[in-house]
């Protein structure tokens, strides 16, 4: 898949805070077209700025969630973004959705995908 042309955008709706409450706020925007499930390095664009972050396509399915969305972690961004329109270009796939046994579990990987995306742009800059 050549997710380099893989651009997304929409609305910052509320969601689930789920993504704060574990360390890693995201902006959460609905998916209008289907993209393969999983983990991405990815830029996002606010403000007409565009910031290095790292984007979930799919449904959480640790928490058995159904609704397939697009939530992104902007690295090293801490303004609110409710009602804002961002747009997200989808660079390369990291990994699958995987289910994780536990939140512990899951922290760990977002940890190590957020080191994984850092590795990428250091090395793509």
């Amino acid at each position: 898949m050549n997710s380099k042309k893989i651009v997304i955008w929409g609305k910052v709706k509320k969601g689930s805070e789920r993504g704060r409450l574990l360390g890693f706020p995201t902006a959460n925007i609905a998916l209008h077209k289907k993209i393969e499930l999983g983990i991405y390095v990815s830029y996002t664009k606010v403000f007409e700025k565009t910031y290095p972050s790292v984007t979930f396509i799919g449904n959480a399915t640790t928490f058995d969630e159904k609704e397939i969305k697009a939530e992104t972690y902007i690295l090293d961004f801490k303004k609110d973004l409710y009602k804002k329109y961002i747009s997200i270009r989808l660079l390369k796939k990291l990994r699958g959705n995987i289910k994780f046994k536990n939140e512990k579990e899951l922290i760990r990987q977002i940890k190590k995908d957020i080191e994984d995306t850092k590795k990428y742009f250091l090395k793509n800059e």
